[in-house]
């Protein structure tokens, strides 16, 4: 069997020739993005693989149920809906929980993960590897090109291969990184010109229009291009018509929406079906997608007329380009509003995004420019003429008030602003209103909690909202961490399972569920954690180290050092990882090339501890015995009193010859909890006698 292999042509015809002379019997799939939006293409493949997969193997499909249906809500058809969540019961206005590329991206690990065990249990019963074809990347929309990037890099070729076909058009830096690292490429031959066919430039653009627009024939193009507007219009319109009845959501955010916006009424239909499909890739998270749509929105919408609209397309534009980096664009769209409109409204909602961008996102932080403008919000809030209006947003917005207050130091003032917020809507509204945003703030005032020192408070709240929202995996994940600290580990490990059980794959679930595992000796399951977050998510620095600590700690010295390697290779000068590999060195005895390492950590950070330490020792193997005792006596000017490294500094004044100030450390030593009495006490012996090893 082959590598993952890309494909480079200007034609999709000729595209295909290809992949069916270089593949067995590939399942091809179109991508192109104006067909279905986000994940067109990995829609495609599902619907193929899920029936087999559900009839064969149910548990596969029930383990990986949420992120299968997360983005693709249409494939319920196949394997029956997804569990709910208070987000997902909240209508569009109540919603105040949002996700972005993040959870997407989780999503997409998960779907990856489904097609991986899908592969290798076909392969274990056939013998046959799975092969996919994916056409016209190119035009794929960003989550589908992330995807596939990480179909390529996780896939065992032999196990599941992947061919991406492509014209030359760059791909996202990723998926490009990603085809670099693991597959071939080959140019598909241009066919001949294909034969004359006599078709009035309509004729042409109709071909083109009911293609969804993806036609690459250049006849077609051309056709489209030239043939009279109205009457392309028209095309549009009928073929949105024909899309209508049976139009999944990715329809909708795809074709529909794209003719929709080209069709006889861009300003009335076309706008309304931007607006659908971007509120349907806001409630998802289609961070790119909402970018996209909102932008397009824009264009199509009166900002005088049609007010609520514009500043809706816009202010979710903004939003979601904070997920994706684009924090520049973010401001600049939000200050756009406030030089386009005076209403109250608009100021109020786009004064508390710039106080959360400005407190959250925006490096440096600026906390003190937060609270002006969520001051701007409150006040706002707190005129508004509607009185249930000024109840639900003068408690959204000291919630948010709140946020700035804690990031301020001022959590007793957070909390305050918090439990004052949950009175007041307890007081005024029946329980089924609003009832996602007051599971909020009681999460809020949970982790307020937490920060407080207020553990017992912190978890009952935690447990609520668990009863609450029992699919919000989030609770499980903060009462755990609670758990950890009251030292309750079989709790802790037990809201970990529970949590691994029901959601999407997330990097930090799956880093402190092994965390944890480590505290309690299960090193077999966290080192199974760790790799796990490091095949999703290889520049994960955290895994990385913690993945190295422990095979280190359990003699895989090859293990370790391969880590810190790869780990520096992203993370290039990363002062723990070299430690790490300074540490592999020194237990091969491989003093000079270990100092290298520890010196180039302490380059970094000079009071990073484990380097001090660790040269120490390197030191004293070599004979340099006072520079052992600097680095260990700056260590303990930064750990304060250690047993561990007051015994090696005593072993190094001794073996200096300064036996008074080596009685002295192993003296305080004995003193000290955790202390190694045994070998303090022969250590303290040879201080009338001679030096030992450190």
């Amino acid at each position: 069997m082959m590598g993952h292999l890309r494909i480079v042509g200007d034609r999709r015809a000729d595209r295909l020739r290809l992949i069916r002379n270089r593949t067995g019997k590939a399942l091809v799939v179109r991508c192109h993005q104006r067909l279905r939006g986000p994940y067109t293409g990995i829609d495609t493949v599902l619907r193929s693989v899920l029936p087999e997969a559900r009839r064969r193997w149910p548990e596969l499909v029930e383990s990986h149920r949420v992120e299968l249906l997360y983005g693709m809500p249409e494939l319920a058809q196949l394997i029956g809906p997804p569990p709910r969540t208070l987000a997902d019961e909240a209508s569009f206005k109540e919603r105040t929980r949002f996700f972005g590329s993040g959870m997407i991206r989780c999503m997409s690990q998960g779907v990856v993960t489904f097609l991986l065990d899908y592969a290798h249990r076909i392969q274990a019963d056939t013998g046959c590897a799975l092969e996919l074809a994916f056409e016209e990347v190119h035009a794929a929309e960003a989550t589908t090109q992330e995807l596939l990037a990480l179909l390529l890099r996780r896939a065992d070729p032999r196990l599941l291969r992947v061919v991406i076909s492509t014209t030359a058009d760059t791909l996202s830096d990723e998926l490009e990184a990603a085809l670099a690292a693991t597959a071939g490429t080959l140019r598909a031959p241009a066919s001949d010109p294909a034969p004359e066919v006599h078709r009035s430039a309509l004729e042409w653009a109709a071909l083109y229009v009911d293609s969804d627009c993806t036609d690459d024939d250049p006849r077609a193009l051309r056709g489209y291009q030239e043939a009279d507007r109205r009457a392309v219009a028209r095309l549009h319109d009928r073929r949105a018509d024909s899309l209508e009845a049976t139009a999944s959501w990715g329809v909708r955010m795809g074709a529909i929406a794209y003719h929709r916006e080209r069709g006889g009424d861009p300003a009335g239909a076309g706008r309304s079906a931007l607006l659908a499909a971007q509120r349907h890739a806001v409630a998802t998270g289609f961070s790119a997608a909402v970018v996209d749509l909102g932008l397009r929105g824009r264009g199509v919408s009166d900002p005088v007329s049609q007010e609520h609209d514009y500043w809706e397309f816009t202010r979710e534009a903004a939003a979601a380009c904070i997920p994706i980096g684009r924090l520049a664009q973010s401001m600049e769209l939000y200050q756009d509003l406030l030089r386009r409109f005076t209403n109250p409204k608009i100021h109020m909602m786009t004064s508390y995004a710039i106080a959360m961008l400005h407190t959250r996102f925006l490096r440096p932080r600026d906390h003190e420019l937060a609270l002006q403008w969520q001051h701007n919000a409150v006040a706002i809030a707190g005129i508004l003429p509607d009185p249930a209006e000024r109840l639900t947003f003068t408690v959204f917005h000291d919630n948010g008030l709140a946020l700035v207050e804690m990031h301020r130091g001022n959590r007793t003032r957070a909390l305050d602003l918090v439990e004052s917020c949950i009175t007041r809507l307890d007081k005024e509204m029946d329980d089924d209103q609003w009832v996602l945003h007051r599971s909020q703030l009681l999460y809020n005032r949970a982790r307020l909690l937490v920060a407080l020192g207020r553990l017992d408070d912190a978890y009952a709240d935690y447990t609520r909202l668990v009863d609450l929202d029992p699919y919000y995996t989030d609770y499980l994940s903060e009462r755990a961490r609670i758990s950890r600290e009251r030292g309750d580990f079989d709790a802790a490990l037990a809201d970990y399972d529970r949590a691994v059980q029901l959601a999407p794959p997330f990097p930090e679930l799956y880093y402190n569920r092994g965390t944890a595992r480590v505290q309690t000796g299960d090193l077999r399951g966290a080192l199974d954690d760790f790799t796990y977050v490091l095949e999703m998510e290889p520049g994960d620095l955290d895994s990385r180290v913690a993945r190295a600590e422990l095979r280190l700690e359990s003699g895989d010295l090859d293990g370790a050092e391969a880590d810190a390697d790869t780990g520096l290779v992203v993370h290039p000068g990363e002062v723990q990882l070299l430690c790490l590999k300074g540490t592999v060195l020194l237990q091969r005895e491989n003093y000079d090339q270990a100092l290298t390492a520890f010196d180039a950590a302490l380059e970094r950070d000079p009071r990073y501890p484990a380097a001090l330490i660790n040269r120490a020792v390197v030191h004293f193997h070599q004979s340099r015995n006072s520079r052992a005792v600097a680095d260990l006596t700056t260590a303990l000017d930064i750990v304060g009193d250690d047993p561990d490294v007051l015994l090696n500094r005593g072993i190094a004044h001794l073996a200096d010859g300064r036996r008074d100030l080596a009685r002295a450390d192993f003296d305080r030593a004995l003193t000290l909890p955790d202390a190694d009495i045994p070998e303090l006490r022969r250590h303290r012996e040879l201080c009338d006698t001679s030096a030992a090893p450190l």
